[in-house]
């Protein structure tokens, strides 16, 4: 029999819980496919995540000497890398598996063992043209930002909105005009609310991946111009998605027929 080990990692003040199994023929357990995605199940809809070959050196604390080599190994794994974006891979949710494990060796001084490792993350990053589902976090007039429960970079632009649509500041919401066809915002805030289609906080929505932008922070000193300290940015997150709604079948559950058959978007706790 294969060991099971459930996993419960704190993720953007959310809990996420996998269950997997490391033992042969039990990666369908997780919808693992030959091509190395990886889908978890769960009420009536699949979540996409990638599994990604990772290597790095861990150290083990003398206390921990007593446990089963690769549990100490997983836990310190998972305290590096649990909730962390890395560069061009994505979000990291847990260790999947250990591939390859060296010996062992004391370095002079610290009295740790330090393992070379080869492992499988389970790293959250949906493919460009993915639809998945989501719930609308807010909005404004730039666009609309969505969560999956875990995750809250998920943005659908003001461009990638159906069209004719508008932001209507008191509702702090977009909505739709379907058949109209109205061009300006200022008449479009003037039509009668009952025609109007509301994409309103907390609405599950299904949205089309379109692209992912990764931004690498790099701390540093202050940057200086002829002396003169230049302004920082506002900090960016590391990891952000892109999606439309501007295609039929996108958009609230609500707007299509049959679309409870669609799936449901993650739980945020």
């Amino acid at each position: 029999m294969g060991r099971s080990f459930e996993v419960a990692l704190a993720l953007t003040s959310h809990v996420l819980i996998i269950d997997y199994h490391l033992a042969k023929g039990d990666s369908h357990v997780l919808g693992l496919e030959e091509h190395g995605r990886l889908t978890a199940f769960g009420k009536g809809t699949a979540r996409m995540f990638v599994l990604s070959v990772l290597k790095d050196t861990v150290a083990i604390h003398p206390s921990n000497f007593g446990a089963p080599v690769d549990q100490a190994l997983i836990v310190e794994l998972n305290k590096k890398y649990a909730n962390r974006v890395l560069h061009d891979v994505g979000l990291c949710v847990c260790v999947f598996d250990l591939t390859e494990v060296g010996e062992g060796k004391v370095r002079y001084g610290d009295g740790f063992l330090w393992y070379k490792l080869v492992f499988r993350m389970v790293v959250f990053r949906p493919f460009t043209s993915e639809v998945i589902v989501a719930k609308v976090k807010s909005s404004d007039e730039d666009g609309i930002r969505l969560t999956v429960g875990f995750f809250d970079d998920i943005y659908i632009p003001a461009s990638y909105l159906p069209q004719p649509t508008a932001f209507d500041p008191n509702e702090r919401a977009h909505f739709w005009l379907p058949d109209s066809e109205l061009t300006s915002t200022h008449d479009m805030l003037d039509t009668p609310v009952a025609e109007r289609m509301y994409i309103d906080q907390g609405e599950a929505v299904r949205v089309r991946v379109e692209t992912d932008d990764f931004y690498d922070d790099e701390p540093g000193p202050p940057k200086m111009a002829e002396g003169v300290q230049i302004k920082s940015e506002a900090k960016r997150a590391p990891y952000n998605i892109i999606c439309s709604i501007s295609e039929q079948g996108l958009g609230p559950l609500a707007w299509w027929s049959g679309a409870q058959d669609g799936g449901e978007p993650m739980d945020e706790g």
